[in-house]
């Protein structure tokens, strides 16, 4: 039996038997198409048989697509370290006494040297005379010599009808050795707006003085100023 597709008109060979009476489907195998083929034309002598659905082509075989490669990722960047950091090992607790006592002593020399400068300032002078300036200048009062005066005083007395001043007191050594006494001593009568009215210099007749003792001394002028109010004692600044 021969079957002819309405559509591209490809024939086929057939069994007929294949087909029932009322007919099938069939499709073409060339060009897809579908149509129904009766049973009787089939059946008739020299007529196309009705072809049978065929059965689906085999696969065909496909190239199985090349693997997409995985991307290639970056190594990650190391990660700092979470870990505490080691505590830095400490220093030794001796060398850094030793350094807080070096300063506590350094301080103490200091402050030491400082209290001996002001408590024997008379006696410093007295070795080096030029440190009287300094400490003039801070306020303390200091006599170069090591030599001093104390128990200063005056009175007017009657002479022979003439008005006499008469000065006393002592000088004393202030100093820790023997020293000389000098010989030049000055005594200022000033108003009493402290100008200077009138001095005069007298040798006070002690050559020396051993530490801490003293020897007296008096002078005497005959019709002083009769405005003075102030009076005096020290040694005169030429007599070295």
């Amino acid at each position: 039996m021969i079957l002819t597709c309405p559509s591209c008109a490809t024939r086929y060979q057939t069994d007929a038997a294949k087909f029932p009476p009322e007919g099938r489907q069939v499709r073409c195998a060339k060009c897809g198409n579908v149509w129904h083929q009766d049973a009787a034309v089939a059946d008739a002598p020299g007529s196309e048989a009705p072809l049978p659905q065929t059965t689906p082509e085999a696969p065909v075989a496909v190239a199985a697509p090349a693997p997409i490669p995985a991307p290639v990722r970056a190594a990650p960047a190391p990660r700092a370290s979470t870990a505490p950091s080691q505590p830095k090992p400490r220093r030794p607790l001796l060398p850094l006494l030793a350094v807080a006592l070096g300063w506590i002593g350094l301080i103490a020399v200091v402050l030491l040297i400082g209290l001996s400068a002001v408590r024997y300032r008379q006696e410093i002078t007295v070795i080096w005379p030029q440190s009287a300036g300094v400490y003039s200048s801070l306020g303390m009062n200091v006599n170069a010599h090591g030599i001093d005066f104390t128990d200063v005083d005056y009175h007017r007395e009657s002479e022979d009808g003439q008005v006499v001043l008469a000065v006393t007191g002592r000088i004393v050594n202030k100093g820790n050795r023997e020293l000389p006494v000098p010989q030049n001593v000055r005594v200022t009568l000033s108003d009493a707006s402290n100008h200077e009215l009138y001095h005069w210099n007298f040798a006070p007749g002690i050559q020396t003085l051993k530490a801490g003792q003293s020897g007296a001394f008096h002078t005497r002028l005959s019709n002083p100023p009769a405005t003075a109010r102030h009076l005096e004692v020290r040694f005169a600044k030429d007599d070295k």
